[in-house]
């Protein structure tokens, strides 16, 4: 198992290149089994998730080449409508292959999914909107058996404004006749992608990035090239690796658009930031970090996936800081951990209440999930003396060679196999 061994204190400092998005690029992944031929998908993170996704893709029966971040995707000879449990617990996004499944063959057999210890994140808003387009669904051993003869287009209210479940009935609302209205609906970019390369392939959808989502069918769709968007959770990571560690770092490769809570916020609590047209630069020369409470929301609000990073950012920061999760009100594991580095952090139900403290010390400490290890990785960035970062692979999950470019800006990181 890895580790990372990092010896902190270093000011990040210099110029790299950020990763496309692996949150758009698995509903991507999903969309191509909704037509038969070669998907191409470029600007691919080559992380575990996108291989998890496309070993559940293969059990359908696509032919899968991943190579120098360009995907190919052959779904012509896909028959099979099951995705395993085996695969899907490891990663809870194998679950948008249900509405492609059922849109093209018109039945399913899906795991119930896994993923990340975030709580209870049940998927009864996906099953009830499949309902209502006309699907039958039950639960069998622990797998969605979903059946549809013929699906009809309807009025779906999503009581939570779910990434997941959105992305889902639109693909599966392209095989419904008729129009299909999702109230509520996400906003956020990665259904934005979704849409626009669904559309790309022949879809009417409007309204994609609003409440409201209109999707026509039945939609007749052919394969597609498609680059994916920018990662903004992986972008506001390194630009919070380059405040914490009082460094400059240019981020290149990234969309500032999709990150303005984050900026408005990091700019609040002291960083000089600059926005060119596909690059972000953070300053903090010169500069300290002021205490900036936070409350997670769906977007355009403060993204939950940053919660933990900006934990660890305001533990450094000047003042007491109040950072609540309205999302997920258990994802707070990486707060034992910035303690044992000489974090003050309590945490009461969905907030962690911190007081700022003048520096870190390393220590060894264990990562829980992706977003927990990028809130570790930025803390030991920043400590005084050597840390080990154990269970890294959860980084592997969601942050493309993170050690690479953090070692490019100067980092003394070094991954270690035992």
């Amino acid at each position: 198992m890895d580790r990372f061994a990092i010896e902190g204190g270093r000011p990040l400092e210099g110029k790299i290149s950020g990763s496309g998005s692996k949150n758009a690029t698995l509903p991507l992944m999903a969309a191509s089994l909704l037509t038969q031929g070669v998907t191409v998908i470029r600007n691919v993170p080559e992380l575990q998730d996108i291989r998890t996704m496309a070993m559940v893709l293969r059990v359908i029966g696509a032919d899968i080449i991943l190579e120098n971040g360009t995907l190919n995707i052959d779904t012509s000879r896909c028959n099979f409508w099951e995705a395993p449990y085996e695969l899907v617990r490891k990663m809870r996004a194998s679950f948008y292959v249900l509405g492609p499944l059922i849109a093209r063959f018109g039945k399913a057999r899906v795991s119930l999914p896994g993923g990340c210890a975030l709580g209870p994140r049940p998927v009864d808003l996906h099953l009830k909107g499949l309902q209502q387009l006309g699907c039958d669904i039950s639960i069998d051993s622990g797998y969605v058996v979903a059946k549809a003869r013929k699906l009809k287009g309807s009025e779906i209210r999503l009581d939570i404004a779910s990434v997941g479940a959105t992305g889902n009935l639109m693909m599966a609302a392209l095989a419904a006749n008729g129009v299909t209205l999702i109230d509520n609906a996400a906003c956020e970019p990665e259904i934005v992608d979704l849409a626009s390369m669904l559309c790309a392939m022949g879809a009417e959808i409007r309204g994609a990035g609003t409440p409201q989502v209109e999707v026509v069918g039945p939609a007749y769709l052919n394969p597609v090239e498609w680059t994916v968007i920018p990662d903004r959770i992986e972008t506001a990571t390194l630009l919070m690796a380059g405040a914490v560690t009082g460094g400059r770092i240019r981020l290149t490769g990234c969309r500032s658009d999709h990150l303005t809570i984050f900026l408005d916020k990091i700019k609040e609590a002291g960083a000089d930031v600059k926005v060119e047209d596909s690059s972000v630069t953070i300053d903090m020369h010169g500069r300290k970090l002021g205490a900036v409470d936070v409350t997670t929301a769906v977007y355009p609000g403060f993204p939950t996936d940053l919660q933990p990073p900006w934990t660890a950012l305001m533990s450094l920061a000047e003042g007491d800081t109040v950072i609540t999760d309205s999302i997920y009100p258990e994802r707070f594991t990486h707060v034992p951990e910035l303690v044992r580095l000489g974090a003050r952090i309590h945490k009461k139900v969905n907030s962690a209440y911190i007081k700022g403290v003048d520096h870190l010390t390393g220590a060894e400490v264990m990562c829980s999930d992706i977003r927990a290890a990028a809130s570790l990785i930025l803390a030991t960035l920043a400590a005084e003396g050597r840390s080990n970062l154990m269970r890294v692979y959860h980084l592997d999950r969601g942050y493309e060679r993170i050690e690479e470019k953090l070692a490019a800006l100067g980092a003394k990181i070094q991954r270690i196999s035992e």
